[in-house]
């Protein structure tokens, strides 16, 4: 069976001309008018309370947080490159309640739970809702909802037979194309509390701001080498390419990069996700599109695009492929890739036929920490001086603050009822090594595709890997 975006192919010179003249850099770094910048660490301080290595969204809330749980902690942040330049200012902008990167996916794993964590979920992005107006964070916060949309008639069938909770509504093909006009929807669900949108590089900067208005430390351009400890029970220390500082507590937040913790080295593998950013729509664009409740919308398949407007009118098209290296390498030239661009602009084009004029202005990638649980996981080190947070698996924007919430609150040393719960106190399965790594995450993706041209039926791998807690369904 071919999918809707192989049934539907357009011409090759719609493609050709839609990806004529785009900039090879991500959108949102190049859309941050007053770009903060810090200084490199340069000289050694006698002794912070607090130490963060990382200056992604985990790094930054995690900061942020910590000066405002202790305004006399001294907190310093140290990032290798620049404040938001890898994951945090390249995402799709998606601010999910999720913390379990979807509720199929934490009630396979943690059906007792869920409640509690739908509950911490929706106070975590009500929590972020709150910091972006009580601090004026300049990141064009909107919070429209989500569409979750059917293209092909197995998952409409699905859909319609979905037991919805709260706040999430069903569409029939009509309703779902009189929000957002594209004749590949067959039906949709409008989840209509639970996703904001925000201007990802924005935010991070924003992050940045008010940390230091707080009182917080940052160093860019201060890559952490390594960590030590002189005595057991004793203070850290944080070794960075010049000079070495100590802590009485560290948060690592380095994302799909190497852990600094050897025995994590095997629990995420960095993942390339790509995108496309369409020039601004004229008004005439968008009437043809409709799209006047502005929500952020994903299709139904497990090789999924994820797409949004931005403040100024402008679609965002991402994922589908997820690219994974031998080795788990990590290099800028995985980053262009122009069949996966050109697959990109050939859905966008097939899903809004009537934009056949549109052109992208920016083509990027990312790299996403994958983890075999497919959302975050929780680990500490140094007797429990370290603490670490990774495995986010693309849905990170709003679950980094939850992260850094739960590493404050255990260094604080009283039980919270993040702290409590099974997801956080748990640890997922670590990938194996090479080739076995390699060979099974392509045999899955490779299986991924082919459900999604057999009407969503599974494969003996896929069944295993579900049967074990390791399958997921997107």
């Amino acid at each position: 069976m071919h999918t809707v975006f192989e049934r539907n192919t357009p011409a090759a010179s719609l493609i050709d001309r839609s990806l004529a003249n785009t900039t090879f850099k991500p959108f949102w770094l190049d859309d941050v008018p007053n770009q903060l910048s810090y200084p490199a660490l340069t000289s050694a301080s006698s002794h912070y309370d607090l130490v963060v290595v990382g200056g992604g969204y985990t790094g930054l809330w995690s900061a942020l947080l910590a000066k405002q749980r202790d305004p006399g902690m001294r907190v310093a942040l140290l990032e290798g490159q620049t404040i938001g330049w890898a994951a945090s200012g390249r995402n799709g902008g998606f601010v999910e309640a999720s913390l379990t990167h979807g509720e199929e996916n934490g009630r396979s794993r943690w059906p007792d739970e869920m409640d509690v964590l739908d509950r911490l979920g929706m106070e975590n992005l009500d929590a972020i809702e709150n910091t972006v107006d009580s601090l004026g964070l300049d990141c064009d916060f909107e919070r429209p909802g989500s569409l979750a949309v059917a293209v092909e008639p197995y998952q409409a069938a699905e859909l319609a037979a979905a037991a919805l909770g709260p706040g999430v509504g069903y569409l029939d093909q009509q309703a779902i194309r009189a929000e957002v006009a594209s004749p590949t929807y067959l039906a949709g669900v409008w989840s209509k509390d639970s996703t904001a949108l925000v201007h990802p590089a924005k935010l991070a900067n924003e992050l940045s701001r008010a940390a230091t208005e707080l009182g917080v430390e940052i160093y860019e351009h201060s890559k952490v080498l390594g960590l030590g400890q002189a005595r057991r029970g004793g203070p850290v220390s944080v070794r960075t390419e010049r000079v070495s500082i100590h802590a009485d507590r560290v948060i690592l937040a380095t994302n799909g990069f190497p852990s600094l913790l050897k025995r994590y080295r095997y629990h995420t593998v960095p993942v390339y996700d790509y995108a496309l950013m369409t020039e601004p729509l004229t008004d005439a664009q968008l009437a043809e599109i409709g799209w006047r409740n502005r929500q952020g919308i994903s299709d139904m398949s497990n090789q999924f695009h994820y797409y949004r407007l931005s403040k100024d009118n402008r679609i965002l098209w991402g994922g589908y492929d997820a690219i994974y290296h031998f080795g788990g390498r990590i290099r800028p030239q995985y980053e262009d890739r122009d069949a996966t661009y050109r697959r990109l602009a050939s859905h966008f084009l097939t899903t809004f036929p009537q934009l056949e004029d549109i052109k992208f202005t920016h083509r990027w990638a990312g790299m996403i920490d994958t983890s075999t649980r497919f959302c975050a996981f929780f680990g500490s080190a140094y007797g429990d001086r370290v603490g670490y947070a990774t495995g986010f698996t693309g849905l990170g924007v709003a679950a980094t603050r939850f992260a850094a919430e739960v590493m404050l609150d255990r260094f604080a040393g009283t039980p919270t009822a993040r702290t409590e719960l099974e997801m956080v106190k748990s640890t997922p399965l670590p990938f194996p090594p090479e080739p076995l790594a390699s060979l099974g995450i392509q045999a899955t993706r490779w299986s991924l595709d082919r459900a999604d041209h057999r009407e969503g039926r599974r494969n003996i791998l896929l069944k295993t890997l579900d049967s074990l807690g390791l399958g997921f369904d997107s």
